[in-house]
């Protein structure tokens, strides 16, 4: 009974170990050359404005999840 869990907890291992070497064989061979061009902020061409991490008022997340909530109530009523 237990054979089935050890090897599904052996294929999770192999898994993890595969994408880990993957990440860091990439990470090793990828040619970095950062410079002002590439990390400074891009807003269409123009200097920025302000800064992009302005805030953000809560009534857009408010009508975004109720706009969710009743998408969710029309889809349970029509299956």
């Amino acid at each position: 009974m237990f054979f089935e869990y050890i090897l599904l907890f052996k294929y999770l291992i192999v898994c993890f170990l595969i994408s880990l070497i993957l990440f860091f064989i990439s990470f090793l061979f990828v040619y970095q050359n950062p410079n002002s061009e590439k990390i400074s902020i891009y807003e269409c061409g123009f200097n920025p404005f302000s800064d992009s991490r302005g805030k953000f008022e809560i009534r857009f997340y408010i009508v975004a999840i109720l706009f969710m909530i009743f998408d969710l109530e029309i889809v349970f009523l029509f299956p």
